[in-house]
């Protein structure tokens, strides 16, 4: 009795969560029950499968699924299929995901019941982070290969970040998110961040490096980069970093990624520029060897996006013979109406040597 009413308490101080009275109550109800609750808390934290819930909780298969589906039905939960895997995490889209999270608010997170809890899932978590580290550990001498071609990773970054920093970003999504690091590199510059890739072991790194670093504002997916299960205009920022020469047909994906972007919205696009490198296309899977500035123009102006800066990271002389120059291409869905906004001011082509 005293759990309902300090649910009804905090439902009350949840202003956002617009909910008709049936919707409302049924989640209450969801929520209303010691596992359930559980269950709620450790969702927020970060996603996670039916077999991570067992673990921590101790308790059945059968048991946790029905708790998780009665959750899910009252819209506090979102779930998702990764080959045979079913992730759940607490929804971070809807009036009652807002309000599971309003309720939690009001806990005692020392309790005993839910400081066990945070011991196993750290636990959880570290055996995960240490997987993603092994795996790394195994393609190490590659990733150190590749990089080495061209301009040193870290400017790269620091040039993605100038050109996002000062817009407004409520969903970022991540395009072939690899092991995550642009969704960590933003995280301070958007409310949610979603990474899609195919690759599930790169994802199950990914999710080991957002759990590392603590980044609870960001999930992955896997998903089809020419076919994306997400809506039209859902997005505020699409990042694509050094993914479009993975892509057979380019100009369908980026085509793709220009169908998520909203009026005002943005694409940020880093690869390389044309080069004649055919090991990376034998050994690493590069579908394409670089591309022109003029050809990826075209490609965006066919998906309506405007050219708000362009940039070239060229590798230090003398050693340009044999590397690959990185190109940052940072294009806009114009507004509905763009003789009555504002917009931004477009930055001046340049070259970073």
């Amino acid at each position: 009795m005293r759990l309902r009413f300090l649910l009804w308490l905090a439902a009350c101080d949840v202003i956002s969560a617009n909910l008709d009275s049936h919707a409302f109550l049924t989640a209450l109800k969801a929520a209303g029950e010691p596992t359930r609750l559980r269950i709620l808390r450790l969702l927020a934290q970060g996603e996670m499968t039916v077999k991570d819930l067992t673990t921590i909780l101790a308790q059945s298969q059968p048991r946790l699924s029905r708790h998780l589906k009665l959750l899910h039905e009252a819209g506090m939960l979102d779930r998702h299929r990764e080959g045979s895997w079913v992730f759940f995490r607490l929804a971070d889209d809807n009036a009652a995901g807002t309000l599971a999270r309003g309720l939690l608010n009001f806990l005692d997170h020392a309790d005993p019941v839910f400081r066990r809890d945070d011991e196993h899932a750290a636990h959880l978590i570290a055996g995960r982070v240490q997987a993603a580290q092994d795996f790394f550990a195994a393609h190490a001498a590659d990733w150190h290969r590749l990089r080495s071609l061209y301009v040193d990773e870290a400017e790269v970054e620091r040039q993605m970040r100038d050109v996002l920093t000062g817009l407004q970003i409520d969903l970022l999504v991540d395009l072939g998110t690899g092991t995550g690091r642009m969704l960590d590199l933003f995280g301070d510059l958007y409310s949610r961040g979603l990474g899609i890739d195919t690759n599930q072991a790169m994802l199950a790194y990914a999710r080991a490096n957002l759990d590392a670093t603590g980044r609870r504002n960001a999930h992955v997916r896997q998903g089809d980069l020419h076919n994306l299960a997400i809506n039209d205009g859902a997005a505020s920022v699409c990042v694509m970093h050094q993914v479009l020469h993975f892509m057979a047909d380019p100009a369908k994906a980026l085509a793709e990624a220009a169908r998520l972007i909203e009026p005002g919205g943005h694409l940020l696009l880093v690869d390389f520029a044309p080069h004649d490198l055919e090991f990376l296309r034998d050994q690493h899977a590069h579908q394409r060897l670089g591309f022109s500035d003029g050809q990826v123009r075209n490609w965006l102006a066919e998906c309506g996006l405007d050219i708000v800066t362009h940039r070239e990271l060229r590798p230090a002389e003398p050693a340009r013979e044999g590397k690959l120059t990185v190109m940052l291409w940072l294009a806009r869905r114009p507004e509905l109406d763009d003789t009555h906004t504002t917009r931004r001011p477009a930055l001046s082509e340049e070259a970073v040597h």
